[in-house]
């Protein structure tokens, strides 16, 4: 039946910088559809002065009553009304400090200055103006605000007049906003600088002193990626502008606020000779995530937050789609494989889960637990989908799913409605399982003589009895012994299937070019060496040699194969020299070398260290002109690793490096973390003093990133007792989770993390709550591996008195159990 709906809000803002406070006026024209006496809106840490509503020429005062625990208000209508009316509400808040609602962030620059800028997904908007707080209530937005005249005021929307006020004020009136939901809604207020693109003046950066000259690399990559989405999607940008905004203070990476994109510094600010060539990649991709936004979950908005990952499963496609398009020869999506997809199976395989469309009602939080679920598989299945109905239906169906559900909400089925009327593929049946249960399938292969024998069950680390099944695109090659291959690709649509096989077929490979979202178990060590020789010989391509060895990873990570059998397998890879393969072995290997024990642990460094340096003596320590983006980036994924392996050349190369810098030299900012973190490792309190120093001087987000990630590289107790301390008191709020997650990676670590827990645990409770949770998630897999029992019984009793960051400790406890597990089989 139909609801009260929201039609348009005239909202009047008056921020005080001075004392973080902020007068507001709200008149909400809404539409009845039965006669109603009273309207229920959402407010939070509002103060409301007065409640009337519109009739005639008149205001009539309403009584109303505020619900702090149900962050409601509640207005009495002077007599029962349907139709349309006209609510007008005054009331006043704060301008808080927990980047989140309407909040400040600090300025250093020319002394200690504040912008007051907005963070509403998913839920904040009722924190800054009383509404309908839920994607589906959507309406237009007049946004009006009071501020200094030395001040920028900036909204979704371009500015449709200015009038200078009395006191040294103006009053900056804001163009209509197009009809959309409360989480999208943006202002702010600060000494911002615009840069305009000088080809498409739509596009601007908004900086603050003196960061504009460092602007230049992210204004024009936005261009490109909102050229890119207008010919994509086939619908023009609806703004007229598109302003990306560097904000000092952000608990996330960026927000796709319509028409007014915030973001971290170092996703949006390049600075020549300190951004690495990774930063620069993850500058473009987090720019073309955001601009993906403003047609997926902008123009088309989830009807409810269980369908959130409509919005950020395509931003998160797109975003590597976009940078892939204009840097082909970046590898992009081997990055995708490693960096999203892989992550997605990890969290995927934990029995502590949930599905792709989270049931979510009223509120959805993102949080560690769902985010990983909702961006990178949610991205993943998309990979899947379009390899299963191709390029130009993916493109057909996305067009008509944005031309038809343009201004208004979505749910799934609608986007799956489109696939297959796009395809004539039974696209709602197959993704129906993929995106309502969680888990993913282990698919089992079994040769018998000219027949292949295909079984799936879901795959976990840890034991379960699941009978879920999934309706699998597979794509399967085969081989010859005359070298000659063949393409199968099939629907699994029950728990088993068979395969014919050509009569000459000599081996196998299923998720051929892994574009399915499931794991590979070869029942037949035989099956899974003649693989192996095909990846020696490079027989394969990158994304299958990364598969093989990756499925097999989880495998004995799982318990059904033998770390042993899995590190006999890298003996394939001795030759091995692209990005996806090392990469993914790099990783492997770190955590095994972490969780495995300690005489486990004497073995993996005896392989990776001769190994990574003989990865690194192809490459270089030192990084190339002219060489490869992925070189780029694995020099700086694995220089470390070979460090703590005790790879003496790579070792007295990073050395080196840090000296030079202690002296006051400059690194490549392409080893730079590698450098920082070999300084780190080796050193005492002086080198610590220097860390202080460094960042202290740091003028670029990026670096002061990277010499925290560094801090967590000290090995030496007392030094790592620093650097807890340094987290709680020197440590901005929005960076403070940094060196504690590299610290969780750090053996030397894991017994100091736990106390510094559970002593300080007040301080690290006022953490923003993701980040809060990010602190969980680290220290709990790697520290609780030394005293299990001890972990569970406090997050027992802890949950059971606060309720904080239930799934959190959930998920984290699974996984401390997964460690304890492997560390068991290979110390029996």
């Amino acid at each position: 039946m139909p609801e009260t709906a929201p039609l348009n809000y005239r909202l009047r803002l008056i921020p005080d910088l001075n004392r973080f406070t902020f007068e507001g006026h709200v008149g909400i024209r809404l539409r009845l559809p039965d006669p109603a006496d009273e309207v229920v809106l959402n407010a939070a840490e509002l103060a409301i002065w007065s409640c009337g509503v519109q009739r005639g020429d008149d205001l009539i005062p309403c009584a109303y009553r505020v619900e702090p625990n149900r962050e409601e208000l509640r207005i009495q209508l002077p007599e029962a009304m349907a139709g349309d009316i006209l609510l007008d509400i005054d009331y006043a808040g704060r301008i808080n400090d927990r980047m989140a609602g309407f909040y400040r962030s600090r300025c250093l620059h020319k002394g200690r200055r504040y912008i007051a800028i907005t963070q509403f997904e998913e839920s904040d908007a009722r924190r800054a103006f009383p509404c309908m707080d839920h994607p589906s209530r959507k309406a237009t937005f007049d946004i009006e605000m009071v501020v200094g005249r030395c001040l920028t005021a900036v909204a979704n929307t371009d500015i449709k007049a200015q009038e200078m006020l009395k006191g040294g004020k103006k009053r900056v009136i804001f163009e209509t906003t197009p009809k959309m939901s409360t989480y999208l809604v943006f202002f702010g207020v600060g000494e911002f600088e615009t840069l305009q693109d000088p080809i498409d003046g739509r596009v601007r950066v908004l900086t603050l002193p003196p960061s504009q000259r460092y602007a230049r690399f992210g204004l024009e990559f936005g261009r490109k990626a909102l050229t890119f989405s207008e010919s994509y999607y086939g619908i023009p940008y609806p703004l007229s502008k598109m302003d990306l905004i560097s904000v000092p203070d952000f608990a996330f990476g960026a927000m796709e606020n319509w028409g007014a994109i915030t973001f971290r510094e170092n996703l949006l600010l390049h600075y020549p000779g300190i951004t690495s060539r990774s930063g620069e990649e993850r500058i473009c991709e987090v720019i073309a995530h955001e601009i993906a936004h403003q047609w997926f979950g902008n123009l088309v908005t989830p009807s409810d937050w269980k369908y959130l990952w409509l919005n950020e499963s395509f931003a998160t496609y797109f975003g590597y789609g976009v940078v892939a398009h204009y840097y082909p020869d970046w590898g992009i999506w081997q990055q995708f494989l490693h960096g999203t997809t892989a992550t997605a199976m990890q969290r995927d395989a934990l029995l502590e889960n949930v599905a792709i469309e989270i049931p979510g009602g009223e509120h959805l939080v993102i949080n560690t637990s769902t985010a990983p679920i909702i961006y990178n598989k949610g991205g993943s299945i998309l990979r899947q989908v379009e390899g299963y109905i191709g390029p130009a239906c993916f493109q057909k169906g996305l067009r008509h799913y944005l031309q038809t559900h343009a201004y208004q909400s979505a749910e799934s089925r609608h986007l799956w409605e489109a696939f297959e009327e796009a395809s004539d593929r039974p696209v709602t049946a197959m993704m129906k399982n993929w995106v309502e249960q969680p888990g993913f399938p282990l698919v089992t292969a079994v040769r018998q003589k000219d027949t292949l024998l295909l079984s799936q069950r879901r795959f976990t680390y840890l034991p379960n009895d699941s009978g879920q099944t999934w309706l699998i695109p597979v794509n399967l090659r085969t081989f010859t012994a005359s070298g000659e291959s063949r393409a199968v690709s099939v629907l699994m649509d029950s728990a088993e299937m068979r395969i014919d096989l050509a009569g000459e077929t000599v081996a196998f490979k299923l998720n051929d070019g892994q574009t399915g979202f499931y794991r590979v178990k070869y029942a037949s060590s035989d099956e899974l060496q003649r693989l192996g020789e095909m990846v020696r010989k490079k027989t394969l391509p990158p994304e299958d040699r990364w598969g093989l060895q990756n499925d097999l990873y989880a495998l004995a990570l799982a318990g059904d194969v033998g770390l042993d059998d899995y590190l006999a397998f890298l003996e394939h890879y001795r030759p091995e020299d692209s990005y996806l393969p090392l990469a993914s072995i790099a990783a492997n290997l770190s955590h095994a070398h972490l969780t495995a024990g300690r005489e486990t642990a004497v073995r993996i460094a005896a392989l990776a260290g001769p190994w990574l340096g003989e990865v690194l003596d192809r490459t270089g320590c030192a990084p190339r002109t002219a060489e490869d983006q992925t070189t780029a980036i694995l020099r700086d994924q694995i220089l470390f690793d070979a460090v703590q392996y005790g790879c003496r050349e790579a070792e007295a190369f990073a050395v080196e490096r840090f000296e030079e810098l202690r002296k006051g030299g400059t690194v490549h900012p392409d080893i730079l973390r590698s450098v920082l973190q070999t300084g780190a490792w080796h050193g005492d309190g002086r080198d610590f003093s220097w860390f202080d120093r460094r960042f202290q001087k740091c003028e670029s987000e990026h670096e002061r990133m990277t010499v925290l990630a560094a801090l967590g590289c000290f090995r030496g107790r007392r030094e790592i007792e620093k650097v807890l301390d340094y987290v709680l008191t020197a440590v901005p709020p929005r960076n403070k989770f940094i060196p504690v997650v590299a610290l969780a990676a750090n053996p030397a670590a894991a017994a100091i993390l736990w106390d510094w827990y559970v002593s300080r645990l007040p301080q690290i409770e006022q953490f923003h709550p993701m980040l809060y949770e990010r602190v969980i998630a680290a220290i709990v897999p790697a520290a609780g591996m030394e005293r299990p029992e001890e972990v569970r019984g406090f997050f027992a009793e802890y949950v059971k008195k606060t309720g904080k960051a239930r799934d959190v400790i959930r998920l984290s406890l699974e996984r401390m159990e997964i460690n304890c597990s492997m560390r068991r089989r290979c110390n029996p």
